[in-house]
């Protein structure tokens, strides 16, 4: 696939808003028979365009009620230090996002889930700042939540 046509991109955009669709299904949706839709997805999984697919969480319902957005200051700017960093976080369930990030008075931006206040003081101070080479920790709490999507846009893409 060198290039995506307009079924491709119909299929990625139906696939993001909900993966479970039938094969069928998805091939009325997007206007194509059932065995060259199955063709097609199969063939965007292993070129690479579909990743994986999730189910998504309510994590209210799951008692998840804060969110915290934390950007973190580092000692040196080594591969080492980074690579160190970003080991510790991924034993951490909790960290739902870690980014490595430019442009700000920090080197990392985390995403951060949990239950409540005392389980990210839990995490701040037993985890987080004890990480070698952690300088600084600024802490951002989500209030709520105006637009929360996990589609890419695609309109970008000029069709085949």
């Amino acid at each position: 696939m060198e290039k995506l046509d307009r079924y491709d991109l119909r299929l990625l955009a139906t696939l993001q808003k909900d993966a479970s669709l039938p094969n069928h299904e998805l091939a009325d949706h997007i206007g194509l028979s059932p065995s060259p839709c199955s063709r097609r997805v199969k063939q965007l999984v292993e070129e690479g365009y579909i990743r994986k697919q999730v189910v998504l969480l309510d994590a209210k319902k799951l008692a998840l009620s804060l969110t915290v957005f934390v950007l973190v200051g580092m000692d040196r700017h080594t591969p080492e230090r980074f690579e160190h960093f970003q080991t510790v976080l991924k034993k951490h369930p909790e960290v739902v996002e870690c980014c490595l990030i430019t442009g700000m008075d920090a080197d990392y931006q985390l995403k951060v889930i949990v239950p409540d206040i005392d389980n990210y003081q839990k995490f701040l101070l037993g985890t987080l700042t004890r990480i070698e080479g952690v300088t600084s920790v600024r802490s951002c709490f989500v209030l709520n939540q105006v637009i929360a999507k996990t589609e890419l846009p695609l309109n970008h893409l000029q069709i085949n």
